[in-house]
């Protein structure tokens, strides 16, 4: 499609392999090129060199931000190109053959008032067992709105609100953050037609625990869109509210037990481990229940309460007097 927008794609890395497939998958897709490929070295301390002779005859170009997030990287990548449209692929997917033939069309569907188009995820899971905690929270990327993975945008959009908001430094709700702005101001963000396959990568069994920091950046979304954000950004609101009271009883029954409380101590300790084993459980049921998965799902249930509730904390303090990112005048 010829008479399609131009567009061109920003892909932010930290230098993973999976880059080198992600180029592979852009450059054999056809129908409707990209005029520029941005890839963004978001690497602290750049060690080799990054595939890119995987992007074949692709026009790219590279940028380094040394190491300030996926969303300062995303801002600098957006900002250098001259395109209508920016899309945005994280470095882990792999587009379909007939990605930019949809891609395409659906860029030409866009209306004068769509700042963004969504690609649909396809999360490949194990056919011959049952998906890990890890494996399934990966796949819940195929129902996750505005996620950036593959999300296309009008780039007079991003300039008129001037971009991803650089407080969130991690790979969490800084897309979320910016489809909230893109609605605030008037534009209107769609579903369309391309797919994008989005393969699990490999994690260590405390891939779950580290992924609590992201409550921190749920406290900056609330600081910043108020309490109500999780329905208008059509996000999951997670099991705080239940870490918070696993929580609170495992810091109740000592307490109790010190000032000589003895059965309100036992009872609040029972409540406690009642709540780890309901979390434990409902990791575990689902899964494939091997012995490494249990052993996992039964320590990192354990540990996952109090560190979600201590970075939703820690989240709350450091953004305290948080103000919303300006648009651009």
């Amino acid at each position: 499609m010829t008479d399609a927008p131009l567009y061109s794609v920003v892909i932010p890395t930290i230098g993973r392999p999976c880059l080198a497939d992600c180029l592979r998958a852009l450059a054999a897709a056809d129908g409707h090129p990209p005029e520029e490929v941005v890839v963004v070295d978001d690497r602290s301390r750049p060690v080799g060199v990054l595939p890119l002779e995987a992007a074949g005859e692709l026009p790219l170009r590279t940028l380094r931000t040394g190491g300030r997030g996926p969303a300062a990287a995303r801002n600098a990548g957006w900002r250098g190109v001259r395109s209508p449209w920016t899309v945005f692929l994280d470095d882990d997917v792999q587009v379909l053959p007939d990605w930019s033939r949809r891609l395409a069309g659906d860029l030409s569907a866009a209306g004068a008032s769509t700042g963004g188009i969504q690609g649909r995820l396809r999360v490949p899971l194990p056919r011959d067992r049952r998906a890990t905690d890890w494996e399934r929270g990966t796949a819940g990327l195929e129902h996750a709105a505005w996620a950036t993975a593959d999300m296309a945008y009008r780039s007079a959009a991003l300039e008129e609100v001037d971009g991803f908001d650089e407080r969130f430094g991690r790979a969490f709700r800084e897309d979320a953050d910016l489809a909230l702005r893109v609605l605030q101001a008037g534009w209107s963000l769609h579903r369309g037609g391309r797919t994008t396959c989005h393969p699990v990568r490999a994690a260590d069994p405390w891939v779950s625990v580290r992924a609590q920091r992201g409550n921190a950046d749920d406290a900056l979304m609330t600081r910043l869109h108020g309490p109500d954000w999780w329905a208008r950004a059509q996000a999951s609101r997670g099991r705080l509210p239940r870490h918070v009271l696993v929580t609170s009883m495992a810091l109740t029954a000592p307490a109790l037990a010190l000032a000589g409380r003895r059965p309100a101590a036992g009872i609040a300790g029972a409540l406690w481990a009642l709540g780890t084993a309901e979390f434990a459980l409902a990791r575990i049921k689902p899964g494939p229940r091997t012995a490494r998965e249990i052993t996992t799902m039964l320590a990192t249930s354990v540990v996952i309460p109090p560190l979600a509730l201590l970075h939703w904390i820690d989240g709350l303090i450091r953004h305290r007097r948080a103000t919303p990112l300006r648009s651009t005048p």
